[in-house]
């Protein structure tokens, strides 16, 4: 906090003491400025959360002769003027360098490549950029924030890419909701890129985008919000099944949401064996004949709910083995998961609120993950998608299958060890060096 304070340094204590008392603690007080009109105060302190932080500054503003003139967070400091910047990986010292960097040598290397075109890998940054497309549409809980609010998320992801995998990513955020534009968009920037990763586009629409993308493009098109989370969740799974001594086959599974996410999840979890999967979403469980279905839940009901239940989520989870939220907080009372089968596994994955209080369904369920880092087994996309790319990138792959996607699960799974297992130890941390190898070398199809 930068404070204006009538010209007593008596005042600092003051300051302090409403700080300590209203339950923050004061690490610095600097004086910026002192005249015989006013002291300026810069007050660095720690608080527990954001609604924290507004008390102590209620508090400050409280005190005889303050006022708050301005206040920030570490979160905002962090992001002030972006989080990623372009650096040239070689040297412009002189007029020599010049010469090879841009003109005239550039022009060679530009009419070899047009000789030919597969030199653009070798001869360009293609080989190792990735483009981070949003139109802003589902950005994280937020919802329809548009492309601007999006990009601080976009500076994130692509901070990420090169904080785990080494890759070149730049955000690209569209100013248009309109799936034809979005798609011709792509199009028209995809010769810079060696891969794209859409992100944060809302449902439905995103299916078609992919689809669409991955049909008239010759570079991986990946939807992370599906793809990347589906990944996880059936590493995780997996590992969570090996917890309660059960088959993958023969798991009763429910999934709470039916949207980008719940559909890409349940796709791969029929595609790993998985033979009973209900889907739950606002119609209630999805069965072919549900009245007001989208196309996309009708397809998903054809596919799944063998045994045909119907009526709200309660009802799909009787008897259930595992229950998967991709939805909305609170849809799950952790009562309700005494109904599911013993040795139940929970996986309530909304962000930032998920589906039940994770500390509440501990009492009833073996296994618990959720989204969060505060808890236990944090489903994480940063698991997947580094090293899903750099797979793909260093494979120079033109699209990514469904092989590649079981096999990137299974990696991140085996990088639990047996001894290392347990109910609150299901899937590694997103630190673990070896998670982004072991997914490339899967992606890649590297013998092990």
């Amino acid at each position: 906090m930068r404070l204006h304070t009538a010209p007593d340094h008596g005042v600092v204590g003051q300051v302090a003491t409403a700080i300590a008392t209203a339950g923050g603690i004061v690490t610095a007080i600097d004086v910026a400025e002192s005249t015989s009109v006013r002291l300026v105060l810069d007050v660095t302190c720690s608080a527990g959360d954001a609604e924290h932080a507004k008390e102590l500054e209620v508090a400050v503003d409280q005190v005889a002769g303050v006022e708050v003139y301005k206040v920030s967070d570490r979160t905002f400091l962090l992001h002030l003027g972006g989080k990623i910047s372009v650096n040239s990986k070689v040297p412009l010292r002189n007029r020599d360098d010049l010469s090879m960097a841009y003109t005239p040598g550039v022009g060679r290397v530009s009419m070899a490549i047009a000789e030919h075109p597969e030199d653009v890998w070798r001869l360009t940054s293609k080989g190792n950029t990735v483009a981070v497309v949003t139109d802003g549409s589902a950005v994280l809980g937020l919802g329809n924030i548009g492309p601007g609010a999006a990009l601080p998320v976009m500076e994130g992801k692509a901070a990420l890419f090169k904080r785990f995998a080494d890759i070149d990513a730049w955000p690209i955020c569209l100013d248009t909701q309109d799936t034809d534009e979005i798609v011709r968009a792509v199009e028209m920037i995809a010769p810079g890129f060696g891969g794209i990763n859409l992100e944060d586009i809302a449902a439905p629409r995103c299916f078609e985008i992919e689809r669409r993308l991955r049909e008239s493009l010759d570079i991986p098109v990946f939807h992370d919000d599906q793809h990347g989370t589906a990944i996880v969740v059936l590493a995780a799974l997996t590992n969570a099944l090996r917890v309660v001594k059960k088959e993958l086959a023969a798991a009763r599974v429910v999934v709470s949401g039916a949207g980008a996410a719940g559909s890409a999840i349940v796709t791969l979890l029929l595609a790993a064996g998985v033979t009973d999967v209900v889907v739950f979403d606002r119609e209630g469980c999805l069965v072919p004949d549900l009245p007001g279905l989208s196309p996309a839940k009708k397809q998903l009901a054809e596919v799944t709910n063998p045994r045909l239940v119907t009526g709200d989520l309660r009802a799909g989870l009787a008897g259930a083995d595992v229950f998967i939220g991709v939805s909305a907080p609170g849809v799950l009372q952790a009562e309700w998961i005494k109904d599911m089968a013993p040795e139940a596994v929970v996986f309530a994955l909304a962000n930032p609120d998920p589906e039940v209080d994770p500390a509440e369904a501990d009492r009833y369920a073996a296994v618990v993950a959720s989204g969060r880092s505060d808890y236990p087994n944090q489903i994480n996309n940063v698991l997947a998608f580094p090293g899903v790319f750099r797979g793909l990138l260093d494979a120079r792959a033109s699209e990514i299958t469904v092989e590649m996607l079981l096999r990137a699960a299974e990696a991140i799974a085996l990088v639990v060890k047996d001894e290392e297992l347990n109910s609150s130890f299901i899937i590694p941390s997103v630190f673990h060096p070896d998670v982004p190898k072991a997914v490339a070398a899967a992606i890649r199809g590297d013998q092990r």
